[in-house]
């Protein structure tokens, strides 16, 4: 019990160590204010620039401001509100047209005819919805002029509605979760290499100065090798932490986020992802690390490493698009394509519960599988300075 209760406590303070040693540098403190600067600056700036106007379309009218209701509601009706300004004569039309102020300038002609001017032609929804609104105007005036109720005519046609009933409808927030997944996906895809190579450079750089060898005159390798992973981890998930409690939060605030149930998912399953993507690589990152006695060695031994992290997140990116593609659903079960799968299909609301907890168990076994492997690779390169081992040589051993 006191030999376990010893390890645990080597474990500990070693972790601690490797905390307090990568929060306290000056370049982690700086890049991450510059970092959390620029995400809510970039969020309140895009909040700014792009919620005030909603881009309607601006209607021009000469002389009588009757129509301008009708086309008012004509535009909310299809979708596409527009605005109506009111013009004193053809030449300030003309001229509003020509300066940008107004899409299309409507100048009454004879029997309710209006002509349009525009910049070049008048095509699509504006187009109907002028039309639409001129015959509307038409008719009203006309059955006004053979003395109808209008009120009686309005309560008459009131039922005269259209209902849809859409099979697959769209989902309005679409737009936001493909952007919360590209985010995980991306934010992922950098803490994992970044933190990885800490990991490696870290075991480098004891190996290299010949502190691993006083290191390990009083812990053992293994107590070394999870103190290590498990003190950049814990920066690592600081880090994550502190860039989603600021983009989720501005977005929130500010109402670029709408989606706060999803956002919220995301946040979670982006720390809970990098989690595990972190433990399955930082060990292989360790055992690579082990294997070098310099630096500029490292890359030597994590290039296939830095491969299948790439090819990971090439196939999440592919996947954007489509989260329920048959790649994106067999690929969510494989280690390690579950870390950046699971988290793209939980920002686009088709992972169900039962493959959340399956593809995260999965995981779990084999990182704790490659954990045996690597420890060994770990245990018995460590020491061993000078001459780069190779992947081959580590597994033959």
């Amino acid at each position: 019990m006191s030999e376990k209760l010893t390890s645990t406590r080597a474990v500990r303070l070693i972790a601690k160590r490797e905390f307090a040693v990568q929060v306290m540098k000056k370049s982690f403190v700086i890049s991450n204010i510059i970092i959390l600067a620029a995400i809510v600056g970039g969020i309140i700036a895009f909040s700014i620039f792009s919620g005030g106007d909603d881009d309607r379309d601006v209607v021009g009218v000469v002389g009588d401001q009757s129509i301008a209701s009708v086309l008012q509601a004509t535009g909310d009706a299809v979708g596409n509100p527009v605005e109506v300004r009111q013009l004193s004569d053809a030449a300030a039309a003309r001229s509003g047209v020509e300066s940008g102020e107004v899409a299309v300038a409507l100048v009454p002609e004879n029997a309710g005819a209006y002509t349009a001017i525009t910049d070049s032609e008048l095509t699509g929804t504006l187009r109907a919805i002028i039309e639409s609104s001129v015959q509307t105007q038409a008719t009203d005036t006309a059955l006004e002029a053979q003395g109808a109720d209008r009120a009686a005519l309005a309560a008459a046609t009131t039922a005269a509605t259209v209902t849809v009933d859409a099979i697959d409808p769209p989902d309005p927030e679409a737009g936001q979760r493909t952007a919360l997944a590209l985010s995980a996906v991306f934010i992922l895809y950098a803490q994992i290499i970044g933190f990885g190579m800490y990991v490696a450079m870290g075991v480098v750089e004891e190996k290299s100065s010949r502190v691993v060898e006083l290191l390990l005159s009083t812990v053992r390798p293994l107590q070394l090798l999870w103190g290590k992973i498990i003190g950049i981890g814990a920066v690592g998930i600081l880090q994550l932490a502190m860039y989603g409690v600021a983009g989720v939060g501005t977005g929130l605030a500010t109402g670029v986020l709408t989606v706060t149930g999803a956002a919220i998912s995301v946040f979670a399953g982006t720390l809970g992802w990098f989690i595990l993507g972190f433990a399955f690589f930082a060990v292989l990152y360790a055992a690579g690390g082990s294997m070098v006695s310099r630096q500029e060695d490292v890359n030597s031994t994590t290039m296939p490493l830095l491969l299948l992290i790439m090819a990971m997140f090439f196939s999440a990116f592919y996947s954007v698009g489509d989260p329920e593609s048959t790649l994106s659903s067999v690929l969510s079960w494989i280690p390690p394509f579950s870390a950046v799968m699971m988290p793209l299909r939980i920002a686009a609301g088709v992972a169900p519960i039962y493959q959340i907890v399956g593809t995260a168990l999965i995981m779990l076994a084999t990182t704790a599988a490659l954990a045996v492997v690597a420890a060994k690779i770990y245990q018995r390169s460590i020491l061993r300075i000078g001459k780069t081992v190779t992947w081959k040589e580590a597994f033959a051993r």
